[in-house]
């Protein structure tokens, strides 16, 4: 969830560097700040609460050749400058910085506190430098004290550490994530690529249970149970500085809603014979599961009605964070399809690696390449949707129902004709998001920005779309929504409707419009005012979006307006669409 960055070389302007690339994992969400150099009259330490991008990075332009910085995502201990990272031990020489959460790091503070151990914080972190300060004491090597501690905590985490005394920076992982960029004169140690891609695309990725050394001239993985070496190879990032740019647009959330004119394209194309094989793979298995979070688990329930309506095939939805209690149902002959936009979603690879306990096969739909949960799978396809800067994923989310939609038409021998469906999409996507459309969204966002409440209808594969609109609307400008099946108004929502209300239905051509229609009508009823995203307009409908028809892919385009009406919603109210409050890209978690 939160940001690393570390970089050990033979640069002198590794404050600085250190600086900037934090500024570059902004996205990823945090509440403060903190970075630590190695200079020639030791390790100086800077760290407060708010933006680090407020901050100069000239500050530290004081020469350093090791440097890391982080930003914190609070869990243990409230938004302070005591409890931002870095943490240092009690004699100030070892710093450490970590992303999860050491579980046991209460009993293992006691344990130290008795040994005359002073915290000045109240985060689960600072048990890693006093840890590595007692190991120390038992053999003075560094890096072996710091394996040693990793062997005692519970929990994911990733760590890195480093010395006054030493030139090394070592870090290590067990759930959380971290890659090396490997730089013709150092090495950076970093949560995510877009930290340090400005400077190298050549990465090496840690597994779960490794640690890795470096003093910028070598570099040593190893395990971290055994200490035995591990060998890695070097793998060249795709994607390019240019597409983690923001460009022309104001906000990079705008920038990635008005990409889906082309990563759904991108989406589409897949290998032909591995979509085949995955296809084939579920008609096989005794149970498929789909599993995610949040914005990725709206993905799945679509994906339950792709398979129902067009291949007539029964598939199972369950939110990752719930599935543990789905493993009474697992057997060898199951099949685990995991959809993630980061790859590296705690509560998804937890799902994951139940499935491996019992036998069952695991299928990961991602957007990050080298990810975690990409790795960890036993196949896995990728979105192609490039970087996601937004908290809010939008251009990920479609490129995920693009692939589940295509896999669902291989499922009846119909591959090509799903292809086309999903290109004839893109291309009426394309038509669709010019600049009059947003404009007249902009429209509806202004007569609706002081509405307190927001509610959203839809039936079938829009469902889920109306649950998904509720979470866009939610994060990005903090009106409160809800979405709900169509038909289960009557069951007490309804009872919240009242002159003025403003509910969204979502609508297609399709066997269940006239329900949903009769929906908005019984809101109107009640005084809502009506939102109709659908191809045609109804005079239900106080204002009309227009859609694109397009049959089995609706839900696909019927989100994308949501997208930007709550982008527009949470501009005209003063929010950060890019930066919403106490939320993180990447949640690594649990």
């Amino acid at each position: 969830m939160c940001g690393i960055i570390g970089y050990v070389g033979k640069r002198t302007d590794a404050g600085v560097l250190a600086v900037q690339s934090l500024k570059r994992l902004e996205y990823r969400g945090y509440d403060s700040w903190g970075v630590a150099c190695k200079t020639k009259d030791g390790v100086i330490i800077r760290k407060d609460i708010g933006k680090i991008s407020t901050v100069d990075s000239a500050d530290f332009q004081q020469p350093s050749s090791l440097a890391m910085a982080h930003t914190r995502w609070a869990t243990h201990g409230g938004v302070t400058t005591e409890n931002a990272h870095p943490h240092v031990s009690c004699d100030g020489k070892i710093v450490v910085v970590l992303n999860g959460i050491i579980e046991n790091y209460e009993a293992l503070r006691d344990e130290l506190k008795t040994k005359g151990h002073e915290f000045v914080s109240s985060t689960d972190t600072e048990v890693i430098p006093h840890l590595i300060e007692e190991e120390m004491k038992t053999e003075p090597d560094f890096a072996a004290a710091v394996r040693r501690a990793c062997l005692r905590f519970e929990g994911r985490y990733g760590i890195v550490a480093m010395h006054a005394d030493s030139f090394l920076l070592v870090a290590a992982r067990t759930g959380s994530p971290l890659i090396v960029g490997v730089e013709k004169d150092g090495y950076f140690i970093a949560s995510d690529t877009p930290a340090f891609l400005e400077y190298t695309s050549t990465v090496q990725y840690l597994d779960d249970g490794e640690m890795v050394v470096t003093d910028g001239n070598s570099i040593l993985f190893s395990d971290i149970a055994t200490g035995e070496e591990r060998t890695k190879r070097e793998i060249e990032i795709t994607w390019s500085v240019t597409e983690a740019h923001k460009g022309e647009y104001d906000h990079f959330m705008l920038k990635e809603i008005m990409e889906q004119k082309q990563s759904i394209a991108r989406a589409v194309d897949q290998d032909e014979d591995q979509i085949q094989t995955l296809a084939r793979a579920i008609h096989a298995a005794q149970g498929t599961f789909l599993v995610g979070c949040g914005t990725a688990a709206k993905a799945c329930m679509a994906a339950e009605y792709f398979f129902s309506v067009i291949a007539g095939h029964h598939v199972n939805f369950a939110p990752a964070s719930e599935f543990k209690l789905y493993h009474r149902f697992l057997k060898p002959e199951s099949l685990l399809i995991a959809v993630s936009q980061s790859g590296e979603t705690a509560d998804t690879l937890e799902a994951m690696k139940i499935a491996k306990s019992k036998g069952a096969k695991v299928l990961a739909i991602v957007n990050a390449e080298g990810s975690t949960i990409a790795r960890e799978a036993d196949f896995t396809l990728h979105i192609k949707a490039g970087p996601e800067r937004a908290v809010a994923s939008t251009k990920a989310l479609t490129g995920q129902m693009a692939v589940l939609l295509l896999i669902a038409y291989a499922m009846i021998d119909k591959l090509p004709k799903g292809r086309t469906r999903l290109l004839e999409t893109a291309a009426a996507i394309n038509d669709m998001l010019n600049p009059r459309y947003t404009e007249f969204i902009e429209t509806i966002a202004e007569r609706i920005q002081e509405s307190s409440d927001l509610y959203i209808i839809g039936k079938g594969w829009n469902y889920p779309m109306a649950l998904e609109s509720a979470i866009k609307i939610q994060e990005v400008s903090y009106v409160h929504a809800e979405g709900f099946a169509g038909g289960e108004l009557k069951h007490g929502p309804i009872a919240l409707i009242e002159k003025g209300t403003p509910c969204i239905a979502l609508v297609g051509n399709d066997e269940v419009r006239t329900d949903i229609i009769s929906n908005a009508i019984e809101l109107k009823a009640r005084g809502g005012f009506i939102v109709g995203i659908a191809p045609e307009r109804h005079a239900v409908f106080d204002e009309w979006i227009r859609v694109p028809d397009v049959d089995t892919a609706q839900a696909i385009v019927n989100i994308i307006p949501v997208q930007v009406l709550a982008y527009f919603l949470a501009v005209k109210r003063g929010k950060d669409p890019d930066m919403p409050r106490n939320l993180a890209k990447s949640v690594t978690v649990k």
